[in-house]
């Protein structure tokens, strides 16, 4: 077991440079634009790593750290269908749409990307379709964030036996405060060190599980002796059309990425077109070092038979097979670091209560005042749900996600391929899109999931594809 007192004072040091950060970024927020974007002002924009660290730790904390390790830990390598997914939507994101999400925003002046979507739409859907979009942004936002909240607080409650509402209206006090202060720039600052803590702690618990069962090669044949052949399937077992539905419903999770407003955020703030690059690359070498890491942890602890819940293996491994003082400062970073993840998806969350729902205001003061009220109001309203209506954290992490991509992805896709389509068919697209995600979700079964990650974007490209036509003619 972890020294709970290195823990706790690695805790706090990192709760604190993370409120100094975001006394920091607060010198450069005067309006709701340096708020929710960090566009505006002298210096206005990010850089490529701090653009391309933060868009990564914003894609991966607790549904990567704790759910995508633990779905390898107890399902076998079907769970591998999830990487190259991932690592597509990387490249989409960056260099197919990050172009003219880049050169937008600098030349028009977005703050979110609602504003992209509706750019150029009349008046009345304009409105129509910003305040579809922000209803679809908070509720699936809302269950986001109860996810990284019920992540930290399972954990803390496992180190200290500290009570999982302590731990989590203690951690959701000190995200709101470094927010509320610095805005967009505390978010991308702190996702960045989120980032670097995560690559060191993705680093050393696999090295040191994998060598105390012995090296990758007794890891492999250990496996092999003691595991069912499903194991090892990319099926799960399933054949013909059931494991093509296997399959692509994993690897579809990837397209969510195109229509996530925190992660889109991060290359609309891009200072130019060669950082935005750069970026990329930066998010795709980390990707890299994560994902191989938390493979082999999996493989690892599986090998090892860690006696744990699979959501819990990457503390577990670090208490187990880390010196004390070493376990007690990764476990205490990742702690942090999963709940850090929230402070961008409650600025998404409160842009689009403030600003994407077409709420008007009488000087910039008023939208910086009402956007971080709205943020208070969708950190508690987290919190509670977080507290009476727990869930598997990856099932509802993926849900959300996977519900805004169908939602978005399709429409941000056509219009930065310069294919935009009729105000109508666009706000049809995001309805039936998020529709059809949302209830094939509830349904079990491979061609379900294949609904919701395939069908629901093929809908909506199809609808948008019409509307096009009807544009041209």
């Amino acid at each position: 077991m972890a020294d709970t007192t290195v823990v706790l004072l690695t805790l706090i040091f990192y709760k604190l440079l993370l409120l100094a950060l975001g006394w920091w970024a607060s010198k450069r927020v005067s309006d709701d634009s340096d708020f929710f974007l960090a566009s505006g002002g002298e210096g206005g924009g990010l850089g490529p790593w701090t653009a391309g660290l933060s868009y990564a730790a914003s894609t991966s904390s607790a549904w990567v750290l704790l759910g995508f390790t633990g779905m390898v830990f107890t399902q076998g390598v079907v769970g591998l269908w999830l990487v190259p997914g991932i690592f597509g939507g990387y490249l989409l994101t960056w260099l197919v749409m990050g172009p003219k999400l880049t050169a937008e925003t600098a030349a028009k002046g977005h703050i979110t990307i609602v504003d992209f979507i509706t750019d150029g739409m009349t008046a009345k859907f304009k409105r129509a379709t910003g305040l579809l979009c922000a209803a679809l942004i908070l509720f699936c936002f809302v269950f986001y964030i109860s996810s990284q909240f019920q992540a930290a607080g399972n954990a803390l409650d496992e180190v200290f036996g500290l009570g999982i509402a302590e731990a989590v209206i203690l951690g959701a006090i000190v995200i709101v405060i470094y927010c509320l202060m610095g805005g967009f720039w505390a978010a991308s600052l702190t996702d960045s060190l989120q980032a670097g803590v995560m690559v060191l702690a993705c680093i050393l618990v696999p090295i040191a599980t994998v060598t105390a069962a012995g090296g990758i090669g007794t890891v492999v044949d250990t496996l092999h002796a003691s595991q069912h052949h499903d194991y090892f399937s990319f099926t799960k077992g399933a054949v013909g059309m059931a494991g093509m539905g296997v399959a692509m419903g994993l690897f579809g999770t990837g397209l969510g990425a195109l229509g996530q407003p925190q992660l889109l955020n991060r290359i609309m703030a891009v200072r130019s077109q060669s950082e935005r690059k750069k970026a990329a690359a930066i998010t795709i070498g980390w990707g890299l070092i994560i994902y191989s890491g938390l493979i082999c942890l999996a493989f690892a602890g599986r090998a090892l038979n860690i006696d744990t819940g699979g959501e819990s293996l990457f503390f577990a491994a670090a208490q187990n097979y880390l010196p004390a003082v070493i376990a007690g400062v990764v476990i205490a970073a990742i702690l942090s670091a999963v709940m850090s993840t929230v402070d961008s998806l409650l600025l998404a969350a409160a842009s689009a209560v403030s600003h994407d729902s077409g709420v008007t205001y009488r000087s910039p003061q008023r939208a910086l005042l009402f956007g971080r009220l709205a943020m208070v109001g969708v950190a508690v309203v987290a919190v509670f749900l977080t507290l009476f209506l727990p869930q598997e954290i990856f099932s509802r992490v993926l849900f959300s996600w996977v519900a805004l991509g169908a939602a978005f992805g399709p429409v941000i896709l056509m219009r930065c391929l310069g294919l935009p389509s009729r105000d109508a068919y666009s706000f049809a697209a995001i309805a039936l899109g998020f529709l059809i995600a949302v209830t094939a979700y509830n349904v079990d079964g491979a061609l379900a999931d294949v609904i919701e990650k395939w069908g629901s974007w093929a809908v909506g490209l199809a609808i948008l594809f019409i509307g096009r036509r009807a544009k041209a003619s």
